[in-house]
């Protein structure tokens, strides 16, 4: 934009952290609004990931033109290399980042972008400027076992320099010349009977919020983003309806739960949150800031102790649909079931037959519950 006093007065507050805004007529030159203050202090870009702040704006500070006639020495003494370059960290333009996209973004997304960029690019306080493409490649290698891990990690870092670019914290993304890594082929992994007895099995019989995660996933069949953001509002007598913001259709969705499932959300612990599943941290505190992180970690540790290993989280929503069809349910109630946007049910009809099948998926869920409790009950070794 171009800067003028009625422009700048106009620039509004972001929701947390602070943005910057930059003068279309002086390249370089820029404005940081605050959150917590609505404060202005004018600012230059004197080189990759480094900013100067010149001075407040407004009854004790700076006036545009001051400000302006700063920039433009500041910015001559840089061409002449007199200037001492200030640091960015990498951690602040993440929260920067992060902060911005919470505003546009739906919460899931904001939450894998927050998990990538902080398991990822764990660069800390090392400026944003001095990360170079062959350690952002050193990081992504070390997913080489994962590949759609490292597709997403790599889109998620992608995004992020962009935006710093557009921010005027760099001038160039480190990224612009790694080579997008191959998608991984799709997975077909179904849990076998003994291994989905040995999972369920400890699911049930642990009191962590991992295990208890990982036995409604088996319960539900959903996806892992949107039982882990699940909020005790969600949750009715019978009845789940997730909201278009943790979907991924972005359509509301309501599915029914049966008695076993209703009984064990009934004895989940509850504590001082709006979230089934918060953050260890948000609990111990009292507190409900955020929901539960840590899977690869917690994932880890539950193979360790089921004694089954090489399956995803995912998969247990692709054993829940093909168990269904092995019970023979019909395929556009499993479609259903699981929230499918395309198959039997899709466009308008799956927008008008949201309720319409509830009493087939009752009827659905409840021989899935049968068939769980019978795992609970037989006494198969794992590899019987």
């Amino acid at each position: 934009m171009q800067f003028s006093d009625a422009a700048i007065r106009a620039l509004k507050a972001p929701d947390a952290g602070y943005t910057y805004v930059w003068d279309s007529s002086l390249r370089s030159f820029g404005v940081r609004v605050s959150a917590k203050s609505g404060s202005k202090a004018f600012c230059v870009l004197i080189g990759k990931g480094r900013r100067q702040t010149i001075g407040k704006y407004g009854p004790g500070g700076l006036t545009l033109a001051e400000a302006r006639a700063e920039a433009r020495r500041i910015l001559a003494e840089r061409t002449l290399g007199n200037v001492r370059p200030t640091h960015v960290a990498f951690e602040d333009a993440r929260d920067d980042f992060l902060n911005e996209c919470a505003t546009r973004l739906r919460p899931i997304t904001v939450r894998l972008y927050r998990r990538h960029l902080k398991t990822h690019y764990p660069f800390g306080r090392s400026s944003i400027g001095d990360i170079t493409p062959r350690e952002i490649v050193e990081r992504l290698n070390r997913l080489n076992d994962t590949p759609a891990e490292k597709e997403h990690a790599f889109r998620t870092g992608r995004t992020f320099f962009t935006w710093c670019v557009g921010q005027h914290m760099i001038e160039r993304s480190p990224m612009d010349t790694i080579k997008k890594p191959p998608v991984g082929e799709p997975r077909d992994r179904v849990l076998s009977e003994a291994e989905l007895k040995a999972v369920y099995t400890y699911a049930r019989h642990s009191k962590t919020a991992f295990h208890r995660l990982v036995c409604l996933l088996i319960h539900t069949g959903c996806r892992r983003g949107e039982i882990s953001a699940l909020r005790w509002a969600y949750i009715g007598s019978d009845t789940i309806t997730l909201p278009a913001e943790i979907v991924k259709s972005k359509r509301s969705y309501t599915f029914p739960i049966g008695p076993v499932t209703q009984e064990l959300i009934a004895a989940f612990p509850r504590y001082d949150s709006t979230y089934v599943f918060p953050a260890s941290r948000s609990h111990v505190r009292g507190i409900s800031t955020s929901t539960i992180t840590g899977f690869s970690e917690g994932k880890r540790d539950f193979d360790h102790e089921c004694g089954v290993t090489g399956w995803t989280l995912h998969d247990l929503r692709r054993t829940f649909s093909t168990e269904l069809a092995a019970l023979h349910v019909a395929p556009h109630v499993i479609e259903r079931l699981i929230n499918h946007a395309s198959g039997t049910i899709s466009g308008v009809a799956a927008t008008y037959n949201r309720f319409h099948y509830l009493p087939e998926m009752r009827s659905a869920l409840q021989k899935w519950e049968e068939k769980l409790t019978a795992l609970l009950s037989t006494t198969e070794d794992l590899h019987g």
